[in-house]
């Protein structure tokens, strides 16, 4: 019973942008920029960056200087979203307003509304750098859901984490790591939703389909605009864990 009520207890303590549905949401639209890019705009994923660094290093090893240079674009823009949503985290706090992570998800938004009213003769590179640009602002924004490190861009690491917990799990029963191994194994879950519902969106809606991440993101936007501006007003100085 009292394991029960220090749980309880510390779960109150985690802010709204910290809460597991937030994550579950953001891997979610994760998934379906995965199959948006990769079934309509370029056939490359820009979740992440390691492919784009193969990439890179076999162009350079083939003597193939254009091609290899062409992934200093995404490579830029992910290292831009970094840096910039580094830097505002920091001032955004300054103001007492809102949150960081409510504006980063209302820019995501609002860029998801765009890109999708993009015409289909428009570069895809445009569609691409945006999501390699917000893609690296939400991962490095969003670290740690309920205390468990977590990202919401990729499942290399949920895969990991996952094998990982599963095992000790196993061996000592213990209902904290159980936990984590079941939060692990659900990410990766709803991200290969969020795959399956943006291909089917890619069928259906075309380029249009992006606008199904919108719907996500605005709900997140929506709840987490609610917690900075009432329940939590007085918590906006307090920086998220793993910050």
């Amino acid at each position: 019973m009292n394991q029960i009520m220090e749980e309880k207890s510390e779960k109150t303590e985690f802010l709204e942008c910290e809460k597991i549905w937030v994550f579950w949401a953001l891997i979610f639209v994760g998934g379906f920029y995965g199959a948006y890019t990769y079934s309509l705009r370029g056939g490359v994923f820009c979740n992440a960056q390691t492919a784009n660094i193969v990439l890179f290093s076999m162009h350079l090893g083939n003597g193939e200087w254009r091609q290899a240079a062409y992934y200093l674009i995404p490579f830029s823009a992910y290292l831009g979203g970094t840096v910039i949503s580094e830097v505002l985290a920091k001032e955004i706090k300054k103001y007492h307003f809102l949150r960081w992570d409510t504006i980063l998800v209302g820019i995501e938004l609002i860029a998801v509304i765009l890109l999708g009213l993009m015409p289909a003769s428009w570069p895809d590179q445009i569609c691409q750098v945006t999501l390699n640009f917000i893609c690296a602002m939400q991962f490095n924004t969003f670290r740690q859901a309920e205390g468990i490190g977590m990202a919401t861009t990729f499942c290399t690491n949920h895969l990991r984490q996952f094998g990982s917990y599963m095992v000790q799990f196993l061996r000592s029963k213990n209902s904290s790591v159980g936990r984590k191994c079941r939060l692990h194994g659900s990410m990766m879950f709803i991200f290969a939703t969020g795959v399956l519902a943006g291909t089917l969106g890619c069928k259906f809606m075309s380029y249009h389909s992006i606008w199904g991440a919108g719907v996500v993101l605005f709900v997140v936007f929506i709840k987490l605009l609610y917690a900075d501006r009432t329940y939590e007003r007085e918590l906006l100085a307090v920086t998220p864990h793993g910050h």
